[in-house]
């Protein structure tokens, strides 16, 4: 490429896809197992086959590839583990809902052909979010891309299952469940979403079976009481010490049930009698068991009452809930009806609220393998950053439940186990011909399925070829780190550590990064409802790939959630242009030899520069490494805006353009390069496309930026005095600046500067720079304060070491600028007024959304500092007249 010419605006697109291309063609992202470098690992969190790129995924994956990308450049050898998730429940709904368009349903198919269906789509539909995410520049090793459905992780899923079945850690057993009647399948405790609803609580009178009066039990549900079995109180309340009898009379079914006495009964809510329903309740479910209750289930897959809920036979369970409650109320025994919010669970896959059903299933034991991931993280072998996770972990993982694993749908694995007619159960590695107790070869199969985070429970050692040792074992497993949300910890995290520690011995990863949420920029989540979601395709569109990712990074705060606007990724992109431009200036002036001479004293900008650059490089490392990833995408955005782009390239305008010597243009294009070349390498983690295209174009630059290595802090140009100088220098510019801006004095007109410095070396050092500052501050005639003292009617800015002064005669009408500096302070009176008296309104207070309020605090503040400089430029300008 022609290093010197440069286009005058940067078009992303063209750039990334080219780019893109070159990296994998050139297997910059492969991963070598045989490598002697030290290894670096992630297995990417992976997403549903059904997937799209949302905003979530966008900033979960960049801040992946800034650890990878980071890391290849300091030397390790890194592999990213990509792959998406069969996602049994949501395929599944994708397909049948393609089915219904055409008038089929699955069961007109049958279970293999429309496996074959799904199998299909996949291959046309599916994997769409991978593309998406290498639109996104995500440097993972494709060449191993994995699907938790495809034959080597089928294996070690049919292997898992065995070996904890044969251990006695699985096992098939009634247990109530949550069952959604739309998906018609098992979903577990956290698949099934609590959301606040609205509803009743309804007070009914059970008849005492001798007549003699009735208890009252408050029920949320009174569908269910078809299937009572028993009401329970408190054997320490006192309302129920002395009953006339222990045995009611269940209404409308008119069977007998007992009444029973456990301590689990709450005595503070509704009347402290309880309705027991074994099959429908989980913590009616453990009573029964207590107490040796029979189970009675009344509905059936679709939530409809059964032959068991006698006259409400066919009813939808809400219908039945209300023709149950006239009945009652017919009958004198609904004593009243209460409003009442609660929390009720959802499907997480299409929201219908979930009904607790006594059922068959296949259970995971997960007491024995919490116990173990639990002490991983206790004892430091798993760290969990930022720490307030920790806790949560330790909670969830200490009051864990059986996991229930099957599921009644037909895309996934299918559960490897055959039932015998003579009540055999077998689980088996290999499909069995014949019943090992009796001989029988008519064998039935297992229907369900496996919840899909089974086999997402084994991807950090599936994914590598597990159950073989393979060599990607050796080398990258454990991991190093998991990127992910905190709303899959207990999905997926909390299992992948369970699993992980089973069959490897290790914990599958060293740290555990837990990003926040990506929020719109009031801090609401986002939603297509509220109309305010981010589509991370349409802004990478819109403002460039690099710059949608440098936003990201550069709000991913640790526990403090992201907040996103088009307007913070339009500033990124100009961030971004800014880079470019620097880039044009630079390359320009590095056409030719770029060494440096020998024996020349290095400028106090090019020292001031290299030690910067240093101190950024170390700076931003420890940040990345620290999951600070917003402090390391800060430190780099201001050494690149501020310090090179402002500072430096102003700077060395002198050398470059007006110094005669050609040595001391040769070693200011040295250094030039050196730092230009260092700051690409600083931004590439989080900006790869730019940089890759900047760095070609570089003189002397090999390969990719990719391979470059990170350019760490060096000990020779480390240079304190010379940072301490060039700030001093940079505040005496800015300082006439400021005086500029306060007194209304044009940016182009030059005004006189007058400096007192006691030290005669801060004044040696200042007058060494006499050029960079005349020019920088555009200074008509810079001299020393003498005798005479201070020049009269002079704006004044004292500094560490140095006082400056800016002569005001003839520069300012200060007539004039009083009149100004009088209208602009009313004008911002009036501005503030009706803000202040909104603040001091209780009633706005109380009622005004928190942003609101934080919004007009911080316009009050804002125009309040504003009148305070004016009134102190009005009180100098007083003192002038």
């Amino acid at each position: 490429m022609d290093a010197g010419k440069l286009a005058k605006s940067y078009e992303p697109r063209e750039v990334e896809a080219r780019w893109y291309e070159y990296w994998q063609e050139n297997g910059l992202f492969r991963a070598d197992p045989q490598s002697a470098a030290p290894a670096y690992s992630i297995v990417i969190p992976p997403p549903n086959v059904t997937g799209q790129l949302h905003i979530g995924h966008a900033l979960n994956n960049t801040l992946q590839d800034i650890l990878c990308r980071f890391k290849r450049m300091n030397g390790w050898e890194v592999l990213w583990m990509p792959g998406t998730d069969h996602a049994g429940i949501a395929t599944q709904n994708v397909v049948e809902r393609q089915l219904a368009q055409e008038g089929l349903n699955r069961h007109d198919l049958g279970r293999e052909k429309f496996i074959e269906r799904v199998w299909r789509w996949r291959a046309e539909s599916g994997g769409q979010i991978i593309n998406q995410l290498k639109r996104l520049g995500a440097s993972c090793d494709w060449s191993r891309e994995r699907f938790t459905m495809d034959e080597g992780l089928s294996r070690a899923v049919r292997e898992v299952f065995v070996r904890l079945y044969e251990e006695g850690l699985i096992y098939r057993g009634d247990y109530i469940i949550n069952w959604c009647p739309r998906c018609h399948t098992a979903l577990s405790d956290l698949e099934s979403e609590h959301e606040e609803t609205k509803g009743g609580l309804y007070h009914i009178r059970y008849p005492f079976r001798n007549g003699k009066g009735y208890l009252v039990v408050a029920t949320t549900r009174p569908e269910t009481m078809l299937g009572d079995t028993a009401v329970a109180v408190n054997p320490a309340d006192p309302r129920y010490q002395d009953l006339a009898d222990d045995v009611v009379v269940l209404p409308l079914v008119n069977r007998e049930i007992p009444v029973i006495r456990d301590s689990y009964v709450a005595t503070d809510f509704g009347t402290g009698a309880l309705k027991v329903t074994p099959a429908h309740d989980p913590n009616d479910f453990m009573i029964g068991r207590k107490h040796g209750l029979p189970s009675i289930k009344v509905m059936d897959d679709d939530a409809r009452i059964n032959e068991l809920g006698g006259p409400y036979q066919g009813l939808d369970r809400f219908a039945a809930r209300e023709k149950v409650l006239a009945d009652l109320e017919a009958l004198g025994l609904l004593e009243r009806r209460d409003e009442h919010m609660h929390n009720v669970g959802h499907c997480y896959r299409c929201h219908t609220m979930v009904e607790p059903i006594l059922s068959k299933q296949w259970f995971v034991k997960v007491g024995p393998l919490a116990e173990e991931a639990l002490k991983a993280v206790q004892d430091g072998r798993t760290r969990i950053v930022p720490e307030v996770w920790t806790k949560t972990y330790y909670d969830w993982m200490t009051g864990i439940r059986d996991w229930c694993i099957s599921r009644q749908i037909w895309w996934g694995h299918r559960i490897p186990a055959w039932y015998c007619q003579c009540g055999q159960v077998i689980v088996s590695r290999q499909d069995p011909t014949v019943c090992p107790a009796c001989g029988a070869d008519q064998l039935r199969r297992e229907s369900d399925v496996l919840d899909t985070w089974f086999s997402s429970a084994l991807w950090p050692f599936s994914t590598m070829g597990w159950p073989d040792q393979t060599a990607e074992l050796k080398k990258f497993y454990p991991t190093s780190c998991l990127v992910t949300a905190f709303d899959i910890l207990f999905f997926w995290v909390a299992r992948m550590m369970m699993m992980g520690l089973k069959f490897m011995g290790e914990a599958p990863f060293k740290d555990v990064y837990i990003h926040a949420l990506v929020r719109d920029e009031h801090g609401q989540k986002m939603s297509k409802s509220k109309g305010n979601v981010i589509d991370p395709l349409v802004v990478m569109d819109q403002f460039g790939t690099d710059a949608v990712r440098f936003t990201l990074a550069a709000f991913a705060a640790q526990g403090r959630d992201v907040k996103l606007s088009e307007e913070r990724i339009a500033g990124y992109r100009n961030f971004v242009n800014k880079i470019w431009n620097a880039a044009r200036f630079t390359l320009m002036h590095l056409e030719g030899d770029h060494q440096r001479p020998e024996g020349l004293e290095p400028l106090l900008e090019d020292r001031w520069i290299l030690s910067r650059v240093g101190r950024v490089a170390d700076e931003a490392a420890l940040a990345i490494d620290e999951y600070r990833f917003n402090d390391a995408a800060g430190a780099v955005y201001q050494f690149a805006w501020h310090e090179f782009c402002d500072w430096y390239l102003e700077l060395i305008k002198g050398p470059l353009y007006n110094d005669a010597d050609p040595a001391r243009q040769a070693a200011t294009r040295a250094t030039l390069r050196q730092v230009f070349s260092r700051l690409i390498r600083l931004l590439h983690p989080f900006m790869p496309f730019v940089t890759e295209e900047l760095w070609q174009r570089l003189p002397g630059a090999e390969g990719s930026v990719m391979k470059a290595v990170w350019p760490k802090a060096r000990p020779d140009e480390l240079d304190e005095a010379a940072e301490a100088d060039m700030r001093l220098v940079m505040d005496v510019i800015s300082g006439v600046r400021n005086i500029r801006g306060e007194m209304g004095i044009s940016p182009a007109k030059a005004v006189p500067l007058v400096l007192a410095a006691p030290e005669p070396a801060t004044r040696a050092m200042l007058e060494a720079q006499r050029g960079s500052i005349v020019g920088l501050a555009k200074i008509s005639e810079l001299g020393w304060l003498g005798e005479g003292g201070a020049p009269q009617k002079a704006a004044s800015i004292a500094l560490p070491g140095v006082t400056l002064y800016v002569p005001l005669e003839g520069l300012v009408d200060f007539a004039a600028e009083e009149a100004r500096l009088r209208k602009e302070l009313a004008k911002l009176e009036k501005e503030v007024g009706p803000s202040r008296k909104k603040l001091l309104n209780d009633g706005f207070l109380a009622k005004a959304p928190l942003e609101v309020v934080d919004k007009e605090k911080a316009k009050v503040a804002e125009l309040e500092s504003k009148m305070i400089r004016l009134q102190a430029n009005l009180e100098r300008i007083r003192g002038f007249i």
